[in-house]
């Protein structure tokens, strides 16, 4: 078994703090994003599912998913998008 210096096991806590901090932003990021639609509850939930595989949430209600790739990208299996 491979040992571990302190510096790779301190550089894996940070980003595990960092992962967290992000996660912790997408339920208030996605509580905005989803503010103006009427179908609230299915964006709020893939907002937030979103949020969590890219770590990011465009900006506004609507529209600005060239902000965020991945947000933009990623799609259903009909093709159409995956995020709100």
């Amino acid at each position: 078994m491979a040992k571990l210096s302190w510096s790779s096991i301190a550089l894996v806590l940070f980003l595990s703090v960092v992962f967290a901090v992000e996660v912790a932003n997408c339920a208030s990021a996605c509580n905005y994003r989803c503010s103006a639609t009427s179908h609230r509850n299915p964006c709020i939930e893939f907002c937030n599912m979103c949020c969590k595989k890219c770590l990011c949430v465009p900006s506004g209600t609507y529209g600005h998913k060239e902000e965020c790739p991945c947000y933009n990208n990623w799609k259903t299996k009909e093709g159409t998008p995956k995020c709100p």
